[in-house]
């Protein structure tokens, strides 16, 4: 039986310390890395979300089921000994992953199908299959041309080391190729087509690929890295500024606030470090001290109009959501990636966002927040669409209607396991029900 969440506030102050656990982003980089390099790169503090800890038990199974053949081969055991190596590996929602596999498994020597939910199959993977094969990858498709499941069939020979991409579609198709890159014989000079989207998470990878070693260079379009071995380091992953979104919210939404996240710092590989910035628009300042950041809300007018969001798109829904609530009718742009996510976020924030009487308009893919006919129900039910991020942004609405119910509370797990826990100890009412 499905449970669902109900969320209360009696109040409009928020005061208290929140623990957030480690960057999903950072962390499944940080696994796949871990898994090319041999086991020379070692990952510290790896996430507690549903996504990183699914990544992280695949790449193990894998990894020993290789280490045990390695070992009948060498005549360390029984020739009758036999550890059949990974042959379906199911993701469940986890986008990353798959796009993450396709590129590791594509040039290991076992054959692999991928596969995942129904809505991982409606998910396009064709751009990052095309480059796979260009490469030198076998794939195949099960069921629909460029979408999951796969067949990923080994014996990789590299074609070539040059190849293209489109930079608009989603930066993991580009992460994807850049962490196999230093394992490629002849390494990989990636041209990016056209603007790139969500540049931060590509910085992200390649800062991560450069504490482990491994060197590139990124000159206009064209990123390259050589083949090239992996150092014996540590990866120590950060706590996940995306979550704290949801914080900065809650914290722009109250009447007071004062909250510590703990971990988090100044400087940070993560894009969505840049919640910050525009939270200050909002009249929050960020604090850093302590070992983390201290929120305050201020009174301040929100003059800002248009947010782009294409460099941080994950934090799309929380800045919208937020902005209904305050009746500031902004304009975003940025956010054509939100409709191939979890679901389609934009259709599932017009849909949702409906019930209290806002209107989110696109026209040419600018966004315009319509807040004339809002109102505030006693009660709002928000369906999540199996999208944790959907869960997670309505969740500060919490401060100004009087009860929310959402479908399929466990959501959240795929990437802030903690969240409506942690909801309850900073002073919100939290209850399961049966759905």
């Amino acid at each position: 039986m499905m449970q669902n969440i109900i969320l209360k506030k009696g109040n409009k102050q928020v005061k208290g310390t929140v623990n957030l656990t480690g960057s999903k982003s950072e962390c499944n980089r940080a696994l796949v890395i871990e898994a090319l390099s041999g086991g020379k790169v070692k990952v510290e503090n790896i996430s507690d979300a549903a996504d990183a800890v699914l990544l992280a038990g695949i790449l193990r199974r894998n990894q020993e089921s290789r280490t045990k053949n390695q070992e009948v081969l060498a005549g360390g055991e029984p020739l009758t000994t036999h550890y059949s190596p990974l042959t379906t590996v199911d993701i469940g929602p986890a986008g990353t992953a798959m796009r993450f596999l396709t590129a590791y498994f594509a040039i290991q020597d076992n054959e692999v199908i991928l596969t995942g939910s129904q809505r991982m199959k409606e998910r396009p993977i064709g751009i990052l299959v095309d480059a796979l094969r260009e490469l030198g990858a076998h794939i195949d498709y099960e069921e629909k041309e460029g979408f999951p499941p796969i067949k990923l069939k080994g014996s990789f020979e590299q074609q070539t080391s040059k190849i293209s991409i489109k930079g608009n579609i989603s930066s993991q198709y580009i992460t994807a190729l850049l962490l196999i890159a230093a394992r490629l014989p002849f390494g990989l000079e990636l041209h990016i087509e056209g603007e790139l989207t969500s540049r931060p998470y590509v910085e992200m990878t390649l800062a991560m690929l450069k504490a482990a070693n491994i060197q590139h260079s990124w000159q206009d379009n064209v990123i390259a890295i050589s083949n090239q071995e992996f150092a014996t380091t540590q990866l120590h992953v950060e706590p996940d500024w995306s979550a704290a979104s949801y914080w900065y919210s809650i914290a722009a939404l109250s009447d007071e606030a004062e909250i510590f996240l703990t971990g988090l710092t100044q400087y940070s590989l993560q894009g969505d470090s840049v919640i910050t910035e525009i939270m200050a628009n909002f009249g929050i300042t960020s604090q850093f001290k302590n070992g983390g950041v201290q929120l305050i809300k201020e009174a301040k007018p929100i003059t800002r109009k248009v947010f782009d969001l294409k460099e941080c798109p994950d934090l799309a829904q929380t800045i919208v959501v937020m902005c209904a609530a305050l009746n500031h009718e902004a304009t975003f742009t940025g956010l054509e990636t939100l409709k191939i996510k979890e679901t389609d976020r934009i259709l599932a924030l017009q849909t949702e966002l409906a019930k209290m009487g806002v209107k989110l308009i696109e026209t040419d893919e600018v966004y315009q927040l319509d807040c004339s006919e809002k109102f505030i129900p006693e009660r709002m039910f928000i369906n999540t669409y199996h999208d944790h991020r959907m869960a997670m942004a309505f969740a500060p609405l919490a401060l100004i209607i009087p009860e929310l119910e959402f479908e399929n509370g466990p959501v959240v797990d795929k990437s802030y396991p903690a969240f409506w826990t942690d909801l309850e100890k900073i002073g919100f009412e939290v209850k399961e029900i049966e759905a």
